[in-house]
């Protein structure tokens, strides 16, 4: 077998990184530029808060404040098209009993539940059902979450509002 030595030109290295940007996996919520809620589609958490959310499809994709984010059909992405604050997790996706302890803490997006908080109703997610089940047995947790997440946000890689 015999193998042939490509040099490497600009026009290879450019073929090669246009090659790697069509394969390059993408990944979940942290950081600008991923997938945002690891694949869910945002809306359905409200179309029936006591089920499971519905993994988004990249045929219905929105990028939104350094994110993409992915429905399950057309009209769940018109609707967070049309409102995203409305349907976005609060506090960025953080837990808020991380967030009331002063401390930003990753969450799981299928543990979940949709409160009211002083902004209405809204997504919250947790890291762990421990955490979920303290938020929903004393909901002033969610207030006071609420009041102190500006100070936290600044220490997020995004600094986005809720």
């Amino acid at each position: 077998m015999k193998y042939r030595m490509i040099g490497l030109t600009r026009r290879n290295l450019a073929g090669i990184a246009l090659a790697s940007c069509l394969v390059a996996p993408r990944a979940s919520f942290a950081r600008p530029g991923l997938i945002a809620l690891d694949g869910f589609d945002a809306v359905s958490y409200f179309l029936d808060p006591e089920g499971q959310p519905v993994p988004g499809k990249p045929a219905f994709e929105w990028d939104w404040k350094g994110r993409t984010w992915r429905f399950s059909r057309p009209g769940n992405l018109a609707a967070f098209r049309d409102a995203p604050s409305a349907y976005a997790p609060r506090l960025s996706g953080y837990d808020p009993i991380g967030v009331l302890d002063g401390r930003i803490v990753d969450t799981d997006p299928q543990i979940f539940a949709i409160l009211a908080g002083p902004a209405g109703e809204g997504l919250y997610l947790f890291r762990n059902r421990e955490h979920r089940s303290r938020v929903v047995a004393s909901p002033a947790i969610v207030a006071a979450a609420e009041e102190k997440w500006p100070a936290l946000r600044k220490l997020t890689e995004d600094g986005a509002p809720p």
